[in-house]
């Protein structure tokens, strides 16, 4: 069912549930909760994201995972969390401050999980960030503590330049190198 538009009205400054757990082998960073999500209580959840079809179309899931599903993500060593804990309809609605300021907070929350790979959604929002004005998409030159650094496209729908081809060949990029990361671990375990 559609939150009403007084619902999401009233989502706006909520937070959502992070999905985090220990030694996950991706942690994918929105760059904040939208009213959508806010009045659901889940990720990525507006009809028009594209992010369940990229996770699922590049090998990540089995199967198109739902929003109210998104907990389960764990399940599949993967989790989710925000540079911006609050929804907002738009990500104008906050500065540059508060997204260096995430970024910051991020680390510190993140680091102790030891995720292998950390998936930023959103160049603009990493390269604010992040401080890295002329970063490109795909594994970064730096790691975010133990983590290997990601940028990834935002899957939102009002991202038009990317196509959700071309979304899922990014996210692909990152499942492969994931995949590849695992095989050479148990390769060096024998």
């Amino acid at each position: 069912m559609s939150p009403t538009k007084a619902e999401l009205e009233a989502a706006r400054g909520r937070t959502i549930p992070d999905v985090l757990g220990p030694d996950l082998d991706v942690v994918f960073v929105g760059i904040n909760p939208g009213l959508w999500s806010g009045a659901v209580g889940h990720h990525f959840a507006r009809p028009g994201n594209r992010f369940w079809k990229a996770l699922h179309g590049s090998g990540f899931t089995d199967r198109l995972v739902p929003p109210l599903e998104d907990a389960t993500l764990l399940e599949r060593n993967l989790g989710l969390t925000n540079l911006v804990a609050r929804t907002t309809a738009t990500a104008a609605e906050f500065g540059a401050d508060e997204i260096r300021r995430g970024a910051e907070e991020l680390e510190a929350r993140i680091e102790p999980l030891r995720p292998r790979f950390v998936a930023v959604l959103g160049i603009g929002a990493y390269r604010t960030g992040f401080g890295r004005r002329d970063a490109a998409l795909g594994s970064q030159d730096e790691d975010l503590g133990e983590a290997r650094l990601w940028v990834l496209p935002n899957p939102s729908g009002l991202n038009a330049h990317y196509q959700l081809d071309e979304l899922t060949e990014r996210f692909r990029a990152l499942r492969d190198a994931v995949g590849d990361r695992t095989r050479r671990s148990e390769g060096q375990a024998c």
